[in-house]
């Protein structure tokens, strides 16, 4: 009787190998998502990003953070104005392009001649 006792229990054990086959399908599932996660964290993480902190204030400060390095602007506290020099004039034109005309002082120029077009 013992013998026949333990077929019955192999009997009952044999398990359907269909069943493996979705357990393992479900495991690779599980590791894809895990995966796409970590992509898609590590590219958020490497964007091009630019931030204003205190827009507006004397504390102003612009950061961006550009392939992974992160540059800082500082206001000085007051406008901008004055801190150049003009040096010509840029037209508009109909046909959306722009003509800039240097001043007659410039040097390598000539007076009032346009000197390229750029599209917008």
């Amino acid at each position: 009787m013992s013998a026949g006792h333990r077929l019955s229990i192999l009997a009952e054990e044999d398990d359907d190998p269909m069943l493996s086959a979705v357990n393992l399908v479900d495991v690779f599932l599980v590791l894809v998502v895990a995966l796409l996660t970590a992509v898609a964290l590590q590219q958020q993480s490497h964007a091009d990003e630019t931030v204003i902190r205190n827009p507006g204030q004397p504390g102003m400060e612009i950061v961006v953070r550009k392939d992974g390095q992160e540059i800082k602007y500082r206001g000085n506290g007051g406008s901008a104005e004055g801190q150049g020099q003009r040096a010509g004039v840029a037209y508009k034109m109909k046909d959306g392009s722009i003509i800039y005309v240097p001043e007659a002082g410039e040097a390598g120029a000539g007076a009032g001649a346009g000197t390229g077009t750029a599209r917008p």
